[in-house]
This record gives structure tokens, sequence and C-alpha cells, in this order.
């Protein structure tokens, strides 16, 4: 759900939004249409992911949605297109952001603000053929109509897990646990959950709230001042800002750490904040959010329940609570702490073709080793040189390169050359296999 819940919007690690310069090596005219030019821009706050940064992602995302159907969530999806008044009244005061138009029809709508509302209309409509409680998670794009800039995008990747119809803070305690084992599965030396609850900031107004959720940021006198800016007195101000310090856990959220505990979560990887106070209007009861210790880059995941939320929706009473989390500055958080291997490539193995009549030997030994579930790419120019293969190998990252010429072939072995170290051995096919299998293993 919601990195709407979380984030303004999400941070990439690498912009990739390409320059003119970046084609001055091209040949005078590449790239361009008859008579006019090529646009090769994204548009503002969306970006391109070329294969090495795509691939990080892939990764980052294949750890995520792992230890979502770990814990047994199943994934959902939903349009990227919605109808204007399913988000509006439920988001707050950045309703502002929303990329709203109308359809062919004239219809008012707009693009996937967050996740969390298009769930709770999907719960809603579906009610009567959903198991409660329900488990879900989502993973897909939002769009916000942010000003583009540094760590600011119109674009990009939300990760969401919710639970749906249970009212007990059990519910709370697991997702809040799943958010933690994220973190640590990633490979995170230490993911800290702070942790307050909706309820205890009831004598609250929303526009106080909203402003002591930026406190982080902006410190306590920036906070006064940002609810002086919403027609708050200076004394009122001052008066909630004391009264959040006086906080203490009620009854809910001892029993959440208590679970946290209990589940084996070292004490140093949770703690109650009343500070924490989530600026989303639906939130209803415990919210919650995720820093790294040592990563500068703010919170990267935040949650809380919101009970109300299907309800207003579809008229439907079914409680629900779950986090957003956000992607890209995960990915940012796990490239600082040199959690992400090295992946160039997709392939593992380039199998090249030493000429046009190995071709068909070419394309068995391929089909072999795909057959084996070893990721592997054939060179598709039978007329190019070795040396010209073996380069293009060398340049894309691929590991090891497969050579079956005439000698070869009389003594029923291939060549497989290990491009990092240059060394060569001469093998079967079904030793290739072994020995790939062996090194993708470990």
């Amino acid at each position: 759900m919601h990195l709407g819940r979380v984030l303004p919007a999400c941070i990439s690690d690498t912009n990739l939004l390409r320059s003119k310069s970046a084609f001055a090596h091209l040949p005078v005219g590449f790239g361009q249409l008859e008579g006019d030019s090529m646009k090769t821009q994204t548009l503002k706050g969306f970006r391109d992911f070329l294969p090495k940064e795509a691939l990080k992602r892939q990764w980052l995302r294949g750890k995520i949605s792992g230890v979502f159907e770990l814990w047994g969530y199943d994934p959902l999806e939903t349009p990227t297109l919605e109808p204007l008044e399913l988000f509006a009244g439920q988001i707050g005061e950045d309703e502002k952001l929303f990329f709203k138009f109308k359809d062919p029809g004239g219809r008012d709508v707009a693009l996937r603000y967050d996740q969390t509302v298009p769930a709770a209309r999907v719960v809603g409509q579906y009610a009567q053929q959903i198991p409660m409680p329900f488990k879900r998670y989502q993973i897909q794009p939002a769009f916000r109509a942010e000003n583009p800039q540094k760590g600011r995008y119109r674009e990009f990747l939300q990760c969401d897990a919710d639970i749906f119809g249970l009212e007990s803070p059990l519910a709370d305690a697991e997702i809040i646990a799943l958010s933690l084992d994220i973190y640590k599965k990633i490979g995170f030396p230490r993911a800290v959950a702070r942790i307050n609850d909706r309820q205890l900031l009831t004598s609250l107004p929303y526009e106080a709230i909203v402003a002591i959720d930026k406190i982080k940021k902006i410190g306590e006198e920036g906070v006064i001042r940002e609810m002086e800016k919403k027609g708050i007195s200076a004394g009122d101000a001052k008066r909630y800002l004391a009264t959040v310090g006086d906080l203490r856990p009620n009854e809910t959220i001892t029993s959440i750490l208590e679970y946290l505990k209990t589940y084996g979560f070292d004490e140093s990887w949770y703690v109650f904040d009343p500070t924490i106070a989530r600026s989303f209007s639906y939130s209803t009861g415990p919210i919650w959010e995720i820093e790294i210790p040592g990563f500068t880059g703010g919170s990267v995941l935040g949650g809380e329940r919101f009970d109300k939320l299907i309800e207003t929706i579809a008229g439907v009473k079914i409680p629900g609570t779950g986090f957003g989390l956000g992607f890209d500055r995960t990915l940012e958080a796990a490239e600082q702490f040199n959690l992400i291997p090295e992946i160039p490539t997709a392939a593992f193995v380039l199998v090249t073709v030493f000429s046009d009549d190995a071709l068909s030997r070419s394309v068995a030994i391929t089909k072999k080793l795909r057959d084996a579930m070893i990721n592997t790419e054939l060179y598709t120019d039978a007329g190019a040189k070795l040396d010209k293969q073996l380069k293009y190998a060398d340049k894309k990252g691929i590991p090891y390169v497969i050579i079956q010429g005439p000698e070869e072939v009389a003594k029923g072995v291939v060549k497989l050359k290990d491009m990092k170290s240059q060394k060569q051995e001469e093998l079967t096919i079904d030793q290739i296999i072994k020995k790939l299998t062996n090194v993708i293993m470990f």
C-alpha cells in the first residue's frame, strides 16, 4: 500500500535521463527521422532504466516478493486508471498531486496515486468472494504530479502488503514483523521500526498531525511555524507538541512490541516513537515507519491501520492494516550497504557461432544449456568473426563463453572460456552443465 503513506515520492539511486552528449559518438543522422529529429528525452519526472539498473531493480523486487510469499501473502493487481472520485477525500492535503484528467468518455479519472485505496476498492467489490482475513501484496507503479527534482519523480514503484478483515492488534504486529523481515532478508545489519498509534493523537487537530509528521525534517521550531501557517496559534502549537512529547505506549503498542520480541527481533529493531504521526487522513490506529541506521535518505517504509477506508469507498465495514515500501529508497540503501550482487547482464554464458556451417551445432548447445535452466545467449550473427563475439561478451559482462570449432567437434568437446580469468578448458556439454550449475548455486 502506500508509498504515499511512506514518502512524497520514491527516491532513485540513479537518474537515467539521458543528455544529448551521450549520443555524441554515434554516426551523424543516427536516431533521426527523415525531415525531423527524434525526441530522445523522457518526460520530466519519468525515467528509463537500462539493463544494468533494471537488473538491480529486478533483483530487489524478487527479494521483496519472495518474502511476501514466504509469509503467505498473495499477489494483487489493480488498474493504472481509476475513477477520480475513488481517491478524492481519502489522501489529505496531497490531493493536489493527483494526475487527473477526463477520459474520451468525459469521465473524471486519475492515475494510480497509491495502492491502498484501489486495494480497498477491490476488497469492498469482491467482499463475498475473498476469504477473510485477506493477506495481499502488490508491486505496481504509482503516479504523483510532483515538481521533479532529485529524489522526487512522477512515476515510481510501490511495494505494498496488507491484512484485511482483522481488528486485532495481532494483525498490526504481524504486518510490522513482515516489514522488518524484508530488510533482514535483504541483508541489512539492522532496521528500526518506529511505532506509534493514531489513537494517542485523537486530541490533536488533523492540521497539527500533518505538521508533526514533518518533525524529523524541519525540527520542533519548524513544526510550530507549520502549524501557525495552518491557522493554529503559537500557544496551541507548543501545547500540541508538548502533548506528543508526553505520550506513552498504550495497550495496543505494548502488545505489538511484545509480539516483535516473541518473534525473535532484537529490541534494537523496534521502538515506540510518539513523533510518528502519518499525514494520511485514513489512518486510524497503529502507525509506523522503518529506518535503516546509517542510511541518510530517510525512512524506507511506512504503514498504518485504516479501519474506515473500505466503508467510505464501498459501504462495507472491513478493517485493514498494512504498509507501503519505498522501492527506490530501499534500492539506494542496499547499494550503500553493498548488498546488491554484481549483475551486468541476465546471460550467464554466450554460445558463439564458429561459422555458418556450425550454426545448427551452436543452436543445439544453446538449447541443452537452457533446458538445464542456465541463462544462455546465442550470438545471432553467424558471419561475425570469433574475436568480435568475444569482445561482445566482454563488453556485456557475460561470465562464460562456449566455443566449438572443427577441432573441438572432432574431439566431441567444446571450449569453455572464463571471461574474467581468460582461462579455457575442453569439456563435454554435460560436464559444462554440471560445472556451471555448481557455479550458479554457489
